[in-house]
C-alpha cells in the first residue's frame, strides 16, 4: 500500500531533513519519494515503480525532471551525507581513543598514542545495459559477474568503512575517450577519477585513513596521491608486475623479478598459516611477506596470499602494502576490508536496485546512482542502531525490511488516527489511491 509522505518515521524525517540545502521544498518532495520508494518497493526500481510506492504521487514526467534537469547537485548531496557521517563518527572515535589510552600497559614499550584507522575503499562496477541504445554514457565495459565485455555503464565508487559503519563516497560515470567525444564532455580515466576520490576525500579528525584498491589501481599516481595526503594504501598486484630481489651475482646486488617468477621460488616453510579474519566465515590462508620495492610503486611490504599450499601457484594473489610497519594478520585485516566495497555493489544491486534505472542522460544516472547511496546510508545507520540492540551481525537486508515494517506499523496508525478524528473513506481512498 502506498505511504503517505506525511506518515514517515521519525529517524527517515530527521535523515531527510539534513539534506533541506540541498533542495527546494518540491525538489524535497521528491528526493523523499526517491529515497521512500527504493527502500520499499518490491519490484523493479524505475520511475514509476518508485512513484508507485509514495501515496502523494509527483508526476512522472516531473520525478523524470527531477533526475535529470532540475537545479540540484549530486556532489553536494554527497558532501552532505559525508559531513553528517563525520558527525556521528566523531564522538565514537573518541570514545574508541579513550579505551585504547585506558587499556594500554604502562609498562616501557607500551604502544604509541591511540589509533584509530579508517579505510578508503576504492573499485568500479559495470552496470549492463544490453538493450539500451540511447542513454547517455555508454559504452563497452568488463564485466566480472559474465566475464566478457558488455554494453553498460562504469560506476566508479568510492566507500568509506570507519569502526563497523559504511559511508559511500559521491559516485562517479566513467565513460570511455570515444564516448566522451560522441557527447562532447572532457576525458577522464579511471586513475583520474580515483587520484581525484582520493586528493578531495575528507576524513574523521583525529583518525588515521588507509586507501585499498584492487590491481587495476596499483598505479604509481594512486599510490602518490595517498602519500601525499598522509594516506596508507593497499592494493592488489598482478602476477606480472616485478618486484626487487637480491642477487650477488648482478653487479647492483639486486634484480627485477616478476612476482610469478618469485612465488615459483618459494617453498613451504616460507610460508606461514594465518586465519583470513571474516565476520561469518574465518578460514586459514598461508602468508609470505617480503618488504622490497615493486617496479612503478614505493618500497613496500609485498604480500603472497594462498589458500592451501598445494593449490596450483595461479591462484596465489598478490598485494603491495605501504604499511610497513604492519604484522601479517594487521595486513590481512587491510586485505579482508576491501571486501566491504563489494558488499556495498551486492546490496545496492539487491536491497536499492542499483542498477534497475532507466533514465536516459548521464547526468540523471548519476543522481540516481547518487540517491541510491543516500538510502543505502540511511539503511547503514539503521543497520548499526539494530546490531546495537540485537548484539548480533546485521544486514543492509535486515535493515532494509525492518524499515519496511516500521512504515507499515506508521501507515496503519496514520489510518487509525483519521478515522478516529472522523476522515472520511472517501478521502483515505483519494489520498491512498494509486
Amino acid at each position: 500500500m502506498p505511504i503517505p509522505i506525511v506518515c514517515l518515521d521519525a529517524r527517515l524525517r530527521q535523515f531527510v531533513l539534513a539534506f533541506r540545502s540541498c533542495f527546494n521544498q518540491p525538489q524535497m518532495q521528491y528526493f523523499v519519494t526517491v529515497l521512500l520508494g527504493l527502500m520499499l518497493c518490491q519490484e523493479r526500481r524505475t520511475l514509476s515503480g518508485l512513484q508507485r510506492q509514495v501515496a502523494e504521487h509527483r508526476s512522472l514526467s516531473g520525478l523524470s525532471r527531477f533526475l535529470a534537469e532540475a537545479p540540484w547537485s549530486a556532489e553536494t548531496v554527497a558532501q552532505t551525507w559525508l559531513a553528517r557521517f563525520r558527525d556521528q563518527l566523531s564522538p565514537m572515535v573518541e570514545a574508541d581513543q579513550r579505551h585504547q589510552r585506558q587499556t594500554r600497559p604502562t609498562r616501557p614499550g607500551r604502544p604509541p598514542s591511540p589509533i584509530v584507522t579508517g579505510y578508503l575503499v576504492g573499485d568500479d562496477s559495470t552496470q549492463p545495459k544490453d538493450k539500451a541504445q540511447t542513454m547517455g554514457g555508454l559504452g563497452w565495459h568488463h564485466s566480472t559477474t559474465v566475464g566478457r565485455r558488455v554494453v553498460g555503464h562504469s560506476l566508479v565508487q568510492g566507500l568509506y568503512v570507519l569502526l563497523g559503519r559504511r559511508c559511500p563516497v559521491a559516485p562517479q560515470l566513467y565513460r570511455q575517450r570515444g564516448t566522451c567525444q560522441a557527447e562532447d564532455v572532457p576525458f577522464h580515466s579511471k586513475i583520474d577519477l580515483m587520484e581525484d576520490l582520493i586528493r578531495t576525500f575528507e576524513p574523521v579528525a583525529g583518525t588515521r585513513t588507509h586507501v585499498l584498491v584492487d590491481t587495476w589501481y596499483a598505479a604509481k599516481r594512486i599510490w602518490r596521491a595517498a602519500r601525499a595526503r598522509g594516506f596508507l594504501i593497499t592494493s592488489g598486484l598482478k602476477s606480472n608486475r616485478a618486484l626487487r630481489v637480491d642477487d650477488p651475482t648482478s653487479q647492483s646486488g639486486w634484480r627485477w623479478q616478476t612476482l610469478s617468477q618469485y612465488a615459483a621460488t618459494l617453498s613451504e616453510a616460507d610460508y606461514t598459516p594465518q586465519t583470513w579474519p571474516s565476520q561469518t566465515e574465518p578460514h586459514p590462508v598461508y602468508v609470505h611477506i617480503v618488504q622490497t620495492r615493486v617496479r612503478r610503486l614505493y618500497r613496500c611490504q609485498v604480500l603472497i596470499v594462498r589458500q592451501s599450499l598445494t593449490a596450483p601457484l595461479s591462484e596465489a594473489r598478490f598485494f603491495a602494502s605501504s604499511d610497513v610497519k604492519a604484522t601479517p594478520s594487521q595486513l590481512l585485516v587491510h586485505l579482508a576490508t576491501r571486501w566491504e566495497v563489494e558488499i556495498l555493489f551486492a546490496d545496492a544491486k539487491e536491497e536499492l536496485g542499483l542498477d534497475h534505472y532507466q533514465v536516459m542522460s548521464a547526468t540523471a544516472i548519476v543522481r540516481f546512482w547518487t540517491l541510491v547511496m543516500a538510502a543505502y546510508l540511511f539503511l547503514d545507520e539503521e543497520r548499526a542502531r539494530l546490531r546495537e540492540t540485537q548484539q548480533d551481525h546485521v544486514t543492509i537486508g535486515q535493515a532494509r525490511r525492518e524499515v519496511q515494517r516500521r512504515h507499515r506499523r506508521h501507515l496503519i496508525d496514520w489510518l487509525v488516527d483519521h478515522v478516529e478524528a472522523g476522515c472520511s473513506r472517501h478521502a483515505l481512498y483519494d489520498r491512498l489511491a494509486a
